[in-house]
């Protein structure tokens, strides 16, 4: 193997670490809110370190251009998918973790 199949099974590996861990975060976290976030940020970066280490092994040909296209189509979806649940979430009643019975963001309880 030459440096450059290395670098590639290093990204895919490293990408395929923080999908897992994302994962595990949505089982983990307490809330809607807390799994959310490590799953839209550990999915996002792990597919992009995923891709990144196929544009590598690909090399500079119109697939490689494909991929580029791809990640710029996760970098504007995951994101904006992440919020739009967030908000529906919310404007549901979905209240996160630390404001539910009536705390407010400096821990102090409202009447």
């Amino acid at each position: 193997m030459n440096w450059l199949d290395w670098l590639t099974a290093l990204m895919v590996s490293a990408g395929g670490f923080f999908v897992f861990v994302g994962g595990v975060g949505a089982v983990r976290m307490p809330d809607l809110y807390t799994r959310m976030h490590a799953t839209s940020l550990t999915d996002t970066l792990g597919s992009l370190l995923i891709l990144v280490g196929l544009m590598l092994q690909s090399g500079f040909t119109l697939i490689t251009l494909k991929i580029v296209l791809v990640a710029a189509f996760l970098l504007v979806t995951g994101p904006t998918a992440a919020y739009a649940l967030a908000n529906a979430a919310f404007l549901g009643g979905q209240l996160p973790e630390g404001l539910q019975d009536g705390a407010s963001d400096d821990g102090e309880t409202q009447p």
